[in-house]
């Protein structure tokens, strides 16, 4: 009975999600969501309140996907921390079929809006946002400890200037419909990390930092 729960519930926000992603929160109807899904009204207030609750449901979700993927992305694996928070930053800001990873990113798509309609939204995005900062500062806090990093480099601050540069760029080429804003940001990265030191090991894997979309 709860697998059967879970399959239907998620069933529905898997629908509802693929429309929010092309329309946004508030241009999407509950109605649409219900046709998508294939589901009477009646039954969407059985697994939801609200549509703001399917919206937190939506998040959480989504969050605790990508956040599976981002412990996997900076887990110890034998990269220096500089190297791993670059691959982070090659990934999210790299292309897949014509579109960067941040692009296909709920948080990014949908901030800004669901900041003004919902406090529990904005809440629950605000906390995701905070906790990927934290985990990027204590990979640059590695790279500190491990050499690869230049002396007196601010973790905290780093890894929010990191962040703030990759979501402005993420934004400006959805706008512009070209990766210049991308290439210019991953340069401006590799600036603010400054050089690999010779003997650290250099080599940065793409594939093992690639966020979910």
């Amino acid at each position: 009975m709860a697998e059967r729960f879970e399959d239907a519930r998620n069933h529905i926000l898997d629908c509802g999600q693929s429309i929010i992603l092309r329309k946004g929160f508030a241009g999407t109807g509950l109605n649409e969501i219900l046709g998508a899904a294939n589901v009477p009204k009646g039954s969407f207030y059985h697994y939801f309140r609200s549509k703001e609750q399917f919206g937190c449901a939506l998040f959480e979700r989504y969050v605790a996907q990508t956040e599976r993927g981002i412990t996997l992305a900076f887990a110890p694996d034998g990269r220096t921390g500089r190297d791993r928070a670059l691959a982070y930053a090659q990934a999210w800001l790299g292309e897949v079929d014509g579109r960067c990873w941040a692009d296909r990113c709920l948080m990014v798509k949908l901030a800004a809006e669901v900041a003004d309609v919902s406090e529990a939204m904005r809440g629950i995005l605000a906390a995701a946002i905070d906790r990927r900062i934290g985990w990027l500062a204590d990979v640059l806090g590695q790279g500190l400890v491990d050499g690869s990093l230049p002396a007196g480099l601010p973790p905290r601050e780093t890894a929010q200037m990191l962040h703030h540069i990759g979501l402005g760029a993420a934004m400006l080429n959805r706008l512009r419909d070209d990766r210049s804003a991308l290439d210019q940001a991953l340069a401006s990265i590799r600036r603010l990390l400054g050089a690999a030191p010779a003997g650290t090991g250099s080599a940065v894997m793409m594939a093992s930092a690639t966020p979910p979309p």
